[in-house]
């Protein structure tokens, strides 16, 4: 089967919805703790815009379970972005399953998506302070 270029989907924006039970508490934890700032709100949500990308932290009565990823950030530097996001008091996941291990919070991952031209990535995994699992992720070409 052959993707449908036609398809209404293939040409959406997608943009991630993260549940907080307390969205002042989720806006100092993403201010505070990953420097980053609405740029646009609204009763009950708050719009984050990363590298022209959006994703919404929204009032919820549910919480995500947090047993996987959510969302994740890629960046250039994993370790760089850890050390400095840890001197702001976020806590990474350690992970020790057989296949998967992190490493000082960071993981290596094998293999990677074609069309990314990587080879593998390295990894490593917070949660917010809602209890959102969110990553972050360095391609390695």
């Amino acid at each position: 089967m052959t993707p449908d270029t036609s398809d209404v989907l293939s040409r959406a924006r997608v943009a991630t919805r993260l549940p907080a039970r307390d969205l002042d508490r989720a806006r100092r934890f993403y201010a505070e703790k990953l420097g980053l700032y609405p740029v646009d709100e609204r009763p009950g949500g708050l719009l984050y815009r990363c590298a022209g990308v959006d994703f919404v932290v929204f009032r919820s009565t549910g919480a995500s379970p947090g047993t996987f990823t959510q969302m994740a950030f890629e960046v250039d530097d994993i370790a760089a972005a850890v050390t400095e996001l840890r001197g702001r008091g976020v806590v990474f996941e350690e992970v020790d399953v057989p296949g998967f291990r992190t490493r000082d919070g960071i993981a290596e991952i094998e293999g990677n998506y074609p069309s990314k031209g990587a080879r593998a990535e390295r990894g490593a995994w917070f949660r917010d302070s809602e209890g959102n699992l969110l990553g972050i992720g360095e391609l390695i070409l």
